[in-house]
Order: C-alpha cells, then sequence, then structure tokens
C-alpha cells in the first residue's frame, strides 16, 4: 500500500501492530464537481483559493510532487492528483492522514517539505480545516463584492495570511528562493517599500507565486493600498 512519504520500517512495524485494534474515521465523501465561485466565506477554506497556491509552492519544484517529477509517485499540483496520490487525504484521525502525517512528522527526515523549514501551526490548522470541512475542489471570488480596500488591506488581516499562503514555500528556509526571504514582518516590509514585492505579483508573465494564477483584482488593490499607506504592521 502506497504511504505518502512515510516508508520507514519503524513506521511500517507499528502501523500493522496497530492496524486491526484501532476503530477508523469513515471516509468523508468529495464532490470534485462542487460549485464554486461564489462570494468568499471567511469561515471556509477554499481550495483553489487557499490549499492549493500553499501545496504549489512548498511541495512542487524540481524534483519533487509535480506531474513531471512524481517524487514517490505523489502530485500535489491540482485537487485530481492530490486525491488520486495521497492516501487518506480526506481522514479527520490526523494520525491516519498521509498528508498530515507527513508535513507533523518528528522525523526530520521524513518531514515534509525536505530542505525547507516545517509548515507553521497555522498553515496545518488551514490544511486540517479544509479537510474538516469536505476536503472539497472548492474555490470563491475574492473580489466578488465590494472590495474593502480601507479596512481589509492591514497586515495582520491581509498581508500576512497571504504571504503565508502564497509566498512563503519558496521565499523562507536557509536558502530561500532568489535569496528573497519572507517570514517577518521586517523582510515582508523591506520588499514592499522597495517596490519589489508588489512588482512581483504584476508582472506580465513569470509573476509570482511561481507556477500558482495572478492574484486577483481586490487583492492587488489591497495589496497596493498597503504598501502605499507606508506598510504598516496594523
Amino acid at each position: 500500500m502506497k504511504r505518502f512519504f512515510l516508508l520507514s520500517g519503524l513506521f511500517a512495524s507499528l502501523f500493522t501492530a496497530t492496524l486491526f485494534s484501532c476503530k477508523h474515521d469513515p471516509f468523508i465523501p468529495v464532490d470534485p464537481d462542487t460549485p464554486s465561485g461564489g462570494t468568499c466565506d471567511p469561515d471556509t477554506v477554499y481550495f483553489q483559493n487557499q490549499v492549493l497556491p500553499l501545496l504549489i509552492s512548498s511541495c512542487t519544484e524540481s524534483g519533487c510532487h509535480n506531474a513531471q517529477d512524481r517524487a514517490e509517485g505523489v502530485v500535489v499540483d491540482s485537487y485530481e492528483s492530490l486525491m488520486t496520490t495521497v492516501e487518506d487525504v480526506t481522514r479527520t484521525n490526523w494520525s491516519k492522514n498521509d498528508l498530515i502525517e507527513s508535513l507533523t512528522t518528528s522525523e526530520s527526515d521524513e518531514r515534509m517539505p525536505l530542505n525547507k523549514p516545517a509548515f507553521t501551526t497555522a498553515q496545518i490548522d488551514l490544511l486540517k480545516k479544509w479537510i474538516s470541512q469536505g476536503a472539497q475542489n472548492n474555490s470563491c471570488d475574492e473580489a466578488a463584492g465590494v472590495c474593502d480596500t480601507i479596512n481589509g488591506s492591514g497586515y495582520n488581516i491581509f498581508v500576512k495570511p497571504l504571504v503565508q499562503v502564497k509566498c512563503q514555500g519558496c521565499h523562507s528556509g536557509s536558502n530561500p528562493q532568489g535569496g528573497v526571504k519572507l517570514t517577518t514582518y521586517s523582510e515582508i516590509r523591506t520588499y514592499a517599500l522597495n517596490g519589489s514585492l508588489y512588482s512581483s505579483v504584476t508582472r506580465a508573465s513569470n509573476w509570482m507565486p511561481l507556477g500558482g494564477s495572478r492574484l486577483d483584482d481586490c487583492s492587488l488593490a489591497k495589496l497596493r493600498g498597503w504598501v502605499a499607506a507606508g506598510a504598516p504592521e496594523n
């Protein structure tokens, strides 16, 4: 049976020993045709808007879990690939969920992503919430309704979560992509004020996040407004 990144002898032995003594969580029904595209609900986690960008930026670089390299047979660059190559991804018993287990294991040589910082607690909680809500292939229109660039563009409520999901997979750790590190407020503010943060997401080609969709107009307006205000830690 394929296991997501966790083919160690110790794990296999423990799993075999406890297989028949554990009660499995029921599988969560997954509808790949879930209606999407409406106004974003702040209490809902959206795969296309939040989960997929995080997986792409953290796990699909060359040699890893993209459609070409398929490391360990695992691909996480689309909903269909995630569901068909990662076993038990819909389980809410986290110790039996291969995606969550691979990201939280204490075995440093098995924890994903390899050679990168571990996912933060906030990122893990985001994935768990998405799974608990049904692991749907859902999305929302971030530009739907009124775009609140006054109250909705602060660092803590908009910029920080945006960078965590869409940027930190590449731009963190001891060897960040392009030498650009975006893990602390001071680091993010530096690139905001020198203009490179905004310019990188508005390029006509090779925009950031690399490999992901471009930011919607509302998100761009919020980011532009925050930078224009001096990139405050609000």
